[in-house]
């Protein structure tokens, strides 16, 4: 799975450092299980004893494995992993934490709003800002962000989706940061994917995908991601068949969007202008 690995000055192959948000299950520890053969790990999530049990289990993979236990949706366990990242050796961050607050708005806990969008939106904005000045100094680096197709339900009018205005909401702001993300790094070396999976079967939101046939297994999702990342992929959507064709269309959408409304006047539908 050997994504940066470079030589170092003694002709040795040296272990890429991979910080993993979300790490203690699902997506996270997938990622991490893929990449411990030829990674160092730092493993990132609220639950220590999961951590300490997967970092067991990675060591006798020959990883070098730290355990940092933090909640990003509060700013100390935020600051406590933007201050990790900012030591400058992370060659690959995977943002994955997320959790789902799925409820219409009007029902959320106004209190709960901040914590939410932090979490699945402002927290891999953040991660990606500490690790990127090591990556560019080192001319070399990934930063994977993990999203959901549900970035591109905005528009979906179809009862079986479940409540999600803050959740689709956080997550099409992934999308939209990370594919930005990629053109601005373009000549750096260093590199952007969004991984947008459907269904998984996951701990997430209770666990209510574990019972869907349909559910992608959250060891595939990872590992798309990491094929994904081999064949150039900035979108990652691990079942989509027909991916260039889907990408042009929103490229499409997108372009006829912006040139086309871009204009001095309103459009006719919307009445004569005011002559001056």
């Amino acid at each position: 799975m050997t994504l940066d690995n470079h030589v170092n000055n003694h002709g040795v192959m040296s272990r890429t450092l991979a910080l993993i948000t979300g790490a203690s299950s699902g997506i996270g520890a997938a990622y991490a299980r893929l990449l411990a053969d030829d990674h160092d790990l730092v493993l990132v999530a609220r639950r220590v004893d999961r951590l300490s049990d997967l970092a067991d289990e990675l060591r006798t993979a020959g990883a070098a494995v730290e355990v940092l236990s933090a909640d990003l949706g509060t700013p100390e366990g935020l600051g406590a992993v933007t201050k990790r990242l900012a030591a400058g050796d992370v060659r690959l961050l995977i943002s994955n934490a997320g959790v789902g607050g799925y409820a219409p708005l009007a029902d959320v806990d106004p209190d709960e709003i901040n914590r939410l969008l932090g979490l699945n939106a402002v927290a891999p904005v953040q991660l990606a800002r500490a690790a990127l000045p090591g990556m560019l100094a080192a001319g070399h680096g990934t930063v994977v962000t993990v999203a959901s197709l549900l970035a591109f339900s905005a528009g979906q009018d179809n009862p079986h989706l479940p409540s999600r205005t803050l959740y689709a909401a956080a997550k099409a702001a992934t999308v939209a940061f990370t594919r930005t993300l990629a053109h601005e790094l373009a000549g750096t070396g260093v590199r952007a994917q969004v991984v947008c999976p459907g269904l998984v079967a996951t701990e997430f939101n209770g666990g209510a995908a574990r019972n869907i046939p349909f559910a992608m297994a959250p060891e595939d999702v990872a590992r798309a991601g990491l094929a994904g990342l081999r064949l150039g992929e900035t979108v990652c959507v691990p079942g989509l068949e027909d991916r260039a064709a889907a990408l042009e269309a929103l490229l499409a959408a997108e372009t006829a969007l912006l040139a086309g409304g871009n204009r001095p006047t309103p459009a006719a539908r919307y009445g004569r202008t005011q002559s001056n």
